[in-house]
C-alpha cells in the first residue's frame, strides 16, 4: 500500500470533528497504555453504593454513561457547549441531568448535596467547592492528569518548559489542597503511561482536541513543525511520549 501523503493526512485529521470525549478516532494511530487502576470500573463501584452524585466535568459524557446504573440523583457538569449537547442527548436517558457549567466557583448545588462527587481529567479543580457540596462522610473519587503528561510532544512545538510549568498537577501539591478544604486523603497512586504516534494526523487530531497541551495549536501555525514530525515518524517509527495520571480519593470527616 503507498503511503499517505503529508497533505492527506493533514486534511483528514483537520475535518474530522473533535467534539465530546472519545478517542475511538485514533484507534490503530495510536495507542495509550492505561492505568492500572481501571478508573472507569472503580467508578462504577462507587457510584453503585452512593444515593447522590455529581460528576464534574464530565465531557461527552462517556466514561460516566459507561461506568454501570446511575445513583437515584445523578448530575453533571459540562462547560464545552458541544459536549453539554452530547452529554444530554448520552446521559438524559440514563437518569442524569447535565448543567452548563463555566468550570469556576460556585458549583450551581446547595451545601452538602452530594455523597459522591467524581471527574476524569478536570482541567480545573475547586477544592473548597467539592468539600463544600460534599456531604460529611461524602467522599471524592477521581483520576487526575499529572504533572508534565506528554510533554514530549508539548516541547517538540513549545520548546523546553520551565521547571514550575512542568510541575503543575502535582499529586503531592492536590493532595495538600484537598486537604487545606477540609478533606482527608484516603488513596493517591500516580502512573507514568507510554503513548504512540503512528503518523501525523494522529498528532494534528489529538492537540485539536486535548486544547490545553499547545494553547492555540493550528495546523498553519505549527506547519514546518508538523512537516519535520512527519518526515521523523516516517523514517524512525512511532513518536513516543508519556502521559501521567493520578488516582486521588479523599473524604469529608463525618
Amino acid at each position: 500500500m503507498t503511503p499517505r501523503s503529508f497533505d492527506d493526512l493533514v486534511a483528514e485529521a483537520e475535518s474530522v470533528s473533535v467534539a465530546g470525549w472519545d478517542f475511538s478516532w485514533l484507534d490503530g494511530r495510536a495507542t495509550e497504555q492505561r492505568p492500572s487502576w481501571g478508573y472507569q470500573r472503580s467508578l462504577g463501584t462507587r457510584l453503585a453504593g452512593a444515593t447522590a452524585a455529581l460528576d464534574i466535568q464530565t465531557g461527552g459524557g462517556e466514561v460516566l454513561a459507561g461506568a454501570g446504573p446511575l445513583p437515584p440523583v445523578m448530575a453533571a457538569t459540562e462547560s464545552w457547549p458541544p459536549n453539554v449537547a452530547k452529554a444530554t442527548a448520552l446521559l438524559h436517558p440514563l437518569g442524569a441531568v447535565v448543567v452548563a457549567d463555566p468550570d469556576e466557583p460556585p458549583l450551581p448545588f446547595a451545601d452538602g448535596a452530594f455523597d459522591l462527587v467524581t471527574s476524569r481529567h478536570p482541567a480545573t479543580v475547586w477544592w473548597s467547592e467539592i468539600a463544600r457540596v460534599l456531604r460529611p462522610g461524602g467522599t471524592y473519587f477521581a483520576q487526575h492528569v499529572g504533572p508534565a503528561s506528554v510533554f514530549e510532544l508539548v516541547e517538540y512545538f513549545l520548546g523546553p518548559q520551565p521547571e514550575e510549568v512542568r510541575r503543575k498537577r502535582h499529586p503531592d501539591d492536590e493532595s495538600r489542597d484537598a486537604e487545606a478544604a477540609g478533606l482527608e486523603i484516603a488513596d493517591l497512586r500516580a502512573e507514568s503511561l507510554r503513548m504512540e504516534f503512528f503518523d501525523i494526523g494522529a498528532v494534528i487530531y489529538f492537540l485539536r482536541k486535548v486544547i490545553w497541551m499547545v494553547p492555540g495549536f493550528t495546523v498553519d501555525g505549527y506547519r514546518d513543525r508538523l512537516r519535520e514530525l512527519d518526515a521523523k515518524i516516517r523514517a524512525e517509527g512511532p513518536f513516543v511520549a508519556h502521559s501521567t495520571r493520578f488516582l486521588i480519593e479523599a473524604r469529608k470527616p463525618a
